[in-house]
């Protein structure tokens, strides 16, 4: 009888040890003489308990976690192939585990379940289904589908995706371009390296259905250099992709063409931006470039280009196939669908959590990641990467939705959720917003280029108590100034951390560096 185990081959998981615990569980069934299939699958999404280890017994996978090396040979000599679970790190039916049935997962149903690179695992899983409906429709029918589902821009500004779609699709004909903006740079996200890992031929599919839907042959993965291993699986699945007829000149026999190259990027946080990706792409240095013309209209080398997030362009596959009220059934008011909020900072279990919006961040932090590593009490929490504002208790209760959050001068982002125990020193990390934008700004405009440079020495003498009431009053001038003129979000919204800081933290502010009030 053969046993199937599965051994995840994701970046966290490698970075743990599942290369070595994948090696030495297959030489202890080597050693009993099992036949053993060995399954690198992707991550589930539970860092906390990488690598997690699942077995196929007739009930349904059963998951041990986390297992580091030198506690294989104990696990198989407790019953690991037989999915017994009277070891401490048997956690019963992955299926169960909290964490995970407790989400509502869309565009991660499949991570974790299947081989990563098998076309026919990502088939078996309802894959290239919307594909193959969209090569049967009108392109305008295709781009009216995804406006009706309400889906919008996962990348952080929340555009309506459709829209954007529409706009390219009523250029006059000719070349045309998609774009995948996978240059994640926020502090605590990972999603879109867990598509890219995981399941990446969600990502091609959607692309792909982009393409047909505006009349674009060409389209670009940017993706960010610091991910290997994204770009090792990305670029295999690629190839397969092209070997089995999803990508070329002749898709899956229609006649149409679309083909797919993935570029990296130089470690430049601004080239997050579409404008500055766009410059990047062209082999210039990343700069943000002025709106109108909008990229749409003239993109990449002068052309109508649709830019999307991975996670955007991952969603479009479910859409297609289950339809657009399928998706739109999810999430509240005009926030539609469902968001992958990731946990990361000070939190006992972190990872990702996909659930539609209306969840609210005390349930995401405390339901899901069950507090602070440390143990101690929460002070703030950071949503929507280093831009977004320091969110207080009093702000955990609301809806994570577009609108609910801008209402009180939140933003939700790409849903990276950064967690803050009450040791933090939150005027230090009013700081440091300032000195991030210093040093990743592009330079085009004054506001950013000069003001983040002034806002880390206002923020310096006022916490050196240098005339602390006019350098206060100073600094928010200056946030204000930030906000109105600076030419994209890099500089405009350097000043939410800081004014979040100033409005709920401002004794940590004032604070001294040596610790006591002045």
């Amino acid at each position: 009888m053969t046993v199937t185990v599965y051994v995840p081959c994701d970046t966290t998981a490698l970075a743990l040890g599942a290369n070595d615990v994948a090696a030495l569980i297959e030489q202890e069934a080597k050693s009993r003489g099992l036949d053993l299939k060995l399954v690198r699958n992707g991550s589930r999404g539970l860092f906390w308990l990488e690598p997690m280890v699942e077995v196929e017994t007739a009930e349904g996978r059963v998951a041990y976690g986390p297992v580091e090396p030198h506690i294989v040979a104990e696990l198989v000599d407790t019953g690991l192939f037989e999915g017994e679970r009277a070891h401490p790190l048997a956690l019963g039916l992955t299926s169960e585990i909290p964490y995970l049935k407790n989400q509502q997962r869309l565009t991660f149903s499949r991570i974790g379940i299947t081989d990563p690179l098998s076309i026919d695992d990502y088939k078996a899983h309802r894959g290239f289904a919307g594909l193959e409906k969209a090569l049967a429709m009108d392109t305008q029918a295709i781009v009216d589908e995804v406006k009706h589902s309400g889906l919008r821009g996962r990348g952080g500004a929340a555009f309506p995706t459709g829209i954007k779609w529409q706009t390219v699709h009523d250029q006059p004909e000719g070349q045309k371009y998609i774009v995948c903006n996978a240059d994640e740079g926020d502090s605590g996200t990972f999603a879109d390296r867990l598509v890219m890992e995981c399941d990446p031929y969600v990502l091609i599919e959607g692309m792909t259905i982009a393409g047909l839907a505006v009349g674009a042959t060409q389209g670009y993965i940017y993706l960010r250099s610091e991910y290997p291993v994204a770009h090792r699986i990305f670029t295999e699945a690629l190839r397969r992709a092209y070997e089995a007829g999803y990508l070329g000149a002749d898709v899956r026999g229609s006649g149409k063409q679309f083909e797919l190259e993935v570029r990296l990027g130089a470690g430049a946080y601004i080239c997050g931006e579409e404008t500055s990706l766009l410059d990047s792409l062209e082999g210039k240095r990343g700069m943000v470039r002025v709106k109108p013309p909008l990229p749409a209209i003239q993109g990449l080398f002068g052309r109508p280009t649709v830019v999307n997030n991975v996670l955007s362009l991952a969603a479009v596959p479910f859409i297609l196939d289950q339809g657009s009220q399928a998706y739109a059934d999810y999430g509240m008011g005009k926030s539609r669908g469902t968001l992958a909020l990731q946990l990361a900072g000070n939190v006992r279990r972190g990872g990702l959590v996909e659930l539609a919006f209306g969840a609210t961040l005390r349930e995401l932090m405390e339901d899901f990641g069950g507090g602070t590593l440390s143990g101690r009490p929460l002070k703030a929490v950071q949503v929507g990467g280093p831009l977004g504002a320091y969110l207080p208790e009093s702000q955990w209760d609301s809806p994570i939705d577009y609108e609910a959050f801008a209402a009180f001068g939140g933003v939700v982002g790409h849903g990276g959720v950064v967690m803050f125990d009450d040791t933090v020193d939150m005027g230090e990390q009013a700081r440091f917003a300032m000195e991030f934008c210093s040093v990743e700004s592009c330079g085009k405009c004054t506001p950013c280029r000069i003001g983040a440079v002034r806002g880390v020495e206002v923020i310096d003498r006022i916490r050196a108590g240098d005339n602390r009431d006019a350098n206060l009053e100073l600094l928010s001038e200056l946030c204000d100034t930030m906000v109105a003129g600076s030419l994209c979000a890099m500089g405009g919204m350097t000043p939410f951390p800081v004014q979040s800081v100033l409005q709920h933290f401002p004794d940590d502010l004032t604070r001294s560096r040596g610790g006591s009030p002045c």
